[in-house]
């Protein structure tokens, strides 16, 4: 799903703008060269403009550059797998979010827990559900209805192995709607179909989807936090929408990942770097345009953190009917 050309130019240019780096970072052994943070999603996605802000911040503290390598495509194994057999020496990183232990993609290569090691979370958020604006249907509860009563007629697309993938398979099986499933290479060109007119509705992120609400390009009819979007006040949430809790809040998450067996020293150093970087109020103001909330483990936390987080998506994966 795609921030919009300018807010994400914006972001980025705004991030760049720090001040040069301190002699200080410069002058430890690590890093000594430039740093690669694989994001295997699409350019311009919500999570990309995450890493691209985050990544300006890390080169600042560390001294060095901190480049993005999109290398989207097979449920986001293509990059993983590119980070899991890289160099264990803290120069090529992965900008992961909760889609990477859905298990969708068994045979990848690689261990989705045991290839990596955590550095760092970086934020974390929720969905909201939209329609096309001539869509039948102006609340959850009615886009139910509809599905039920025109069985496989109603359309929606998503990236695969993306949260807005299990958003959509889980809102089916909890409200018992037909609405057929059409996977696409990511999460963008499914919002361009939907523009189109070929899709029918679409989970995204406030970010992406805000200025196709606020243009009448896309309707929103339910928000899958606990509680309103402050961007977005008059859209209900699942639960006011007559809609069963579909079973996990935050729907979302993104961190850092290393190779497994990269010295502890570097990821205290990234860890170090990047929980510094997550205090900035730029950033944390840039994290809200783009429709996200902070999140902040300390190293002591991320193992259980990831650990619980690899055994908790499976079964949902699983109870929405997916392989």
């Amino acid at each position: 799903m795609q921030v919009s050309r300018r807010e994400f130019f914006r972001l980025v240019a705004s991030a760049a703008a720090l001040p040069a780096a301190s002699n200080a970072a410069s002058g430890q052994s690590y890093p000594s060269r430039a740093i690669k943070l694989i994001a295997p999603v699409t350019p311009g996605s919500p999570v990309d403009a995450l890493g691209r802000v985050v990544a300006q911040h890390m080169q600042f503290r560390l001294g060095q550059s901190v480049v993005i390598d999109n290398r989207p495509g097979g449920g986001m194994s293509i990059g993983a797998k590119a980070v899991a057999t890289a160099d264990r020496d803290g120069y090529t990183l992965l900008l992961v979010n909760n889609g990477h232990y859905f298990g969708l993609t068994p045979n990848a290569g690689y261990d989705p827990v045991k290839a990596f090691t955590p550095v760092a979370t970086l934020a974390e958020g929720n969905h909201v559900l939209v329609v096309r604006p001539d869509f039948p249907a102006t609340t959850a509860r009615d886009l139910i209805a509809y599905a039920k009563a025109n069985p496989g007629k109603v359309t929606f697309g998503f990236g695969v192995s993306t949260p807005p993938h299990i958003l959509g398979e889980t809102f089916k099986i909890v409200s018992g709607a037909d609405i057929a499933s059409i996977p696409y290479r990511g999460g963008a060109p499914a919002i361009t179909d939907m523009l189109g007119g070929q899709i029918d509705m679409n989970f995204g992120t406030v970010a992406t989807l805000l200025p196709l609400i606020q243009q009448g390009k896309v309707r929103a009819i339910a928000y899958t936090g606990i509680a309103r979007n402050s961007s977005l006040p008059e859209v209900p949430t699942m639960i006011e929408g007559g809609v069963p809790q579909l079973g996990f809040n935050p729907d979302f998450w993104a961190a850092i990942m290393a190779p497994a067996g990269t010295p502890h020293a570097v990821i205290e150093a990234l860890h170090a770097a990047i929980n510094e970087a997550l205090r900035a109020p730029e950033l944390a103001a840039n994290f809200v345009k783009l429709g996200f909330d902070l999140l902040v483990k300390h190293q002591h936390e991320l193992d259980s953190f990831i650990s619980s987080e690899a055994q908790k998506w499976p079964p949902i994966v699983k109870a929405a009917g997916l392989e």
